[in-house]
């Protein structure tokens, strides 16, 4: 067994795949229009969905925003250099809301919000 991926609805598609591709550097795998269900899913990620977990973003047509609830708590990234990414991230126009910090003495870690509010956190490997 795997990981396939995890879902979040987002309130403007078109915005949240430039947060994505343009700010987190994935590419976008697939994109589909559902008109029955009125919906539209559009995958992303960093490989392959047979290589590796992606992102699907839901976008209910007609709806603009979410109550992100509780029990959401991040989707975690490996980054290379945590203080570079951060960087680049706020250079285009994204949102670091903590960090970058040594978090428990040993592991640097930041987290940015994409523009539905979702935490996504960089962990330095």
């Amino acid at each position: 067994m795997r990981i396939l991926h995890t879902m979040i609805r987002v309130g403007d598609l078109d915005k949240s795949i430039a947060f994505y591709t343009e700010v987190l550097g994935m590419k976008l795998l697939r994109r589909n229009d559902y008109p029955d269900g009125k919906y539209t899913l559009a995958f992303v990620g960093y490989g392959s969905e047979s290589e590796g977990a992606v992102i699907e973003l839901t976008y209910n047509w007609g709806v603009e925003k979410y109550e992100l609830g509780t029990g959401y708590g991040h989707v975690a990234i490996a980054v290379a250099d945590i203080r570079k990414t951060c960087g680049d991230v706020a250079a285009k126009g994204g949102k670091v809301v903590y960090g970058p910090a040594l978090h428990g003495g040993k592991t640097w870690i930041a987290f940015v919000e994409d523009p539905d509010g979702y935490k996504i956190e960089f962990i330095e490997r």
